[in-house]
């Protein structure tokens, strides 16, 4: 079964950027060689700090789009272990 992951990656400014991935160690690794989103090319490097998964495509997406709502505190608390 194919899995379909959201991640957070915290920029080398201190900035939150969450994407949707189905390789997340590979995803992450295009934002570092400057080839992944464009609001982290000149933020590099990034590195991981929260990851889901899921087992369908649109699971992850609508997921994705009810993090990228959240605060910055809120996003920080989910990484940390919280509910959001």
């Amino acid at each position: 079964m194919v899995n379909y992951y959201i991640y957070i990656v915290e920029c080398n400014d201190g900035s939150l950027y969450t994407g949707y991935a189905r390789d997340v160690e590979a995803r992450v690794e295009k934002h570092n060689l400057g080839t992944g989103a464009k609001y982290t090319r000149n933020r590099r490097p990034v590195k991981l700090k929260y990851q889901e998964t899921f087992e369908s495509k649109s699971d992850a997406m609508k997921r994705e789009i009810q993090i990228k709502k959240l605060s910055r505190l809120e996003k920080l608390i989910l990484i940390k272990g919280g509910k959001s």
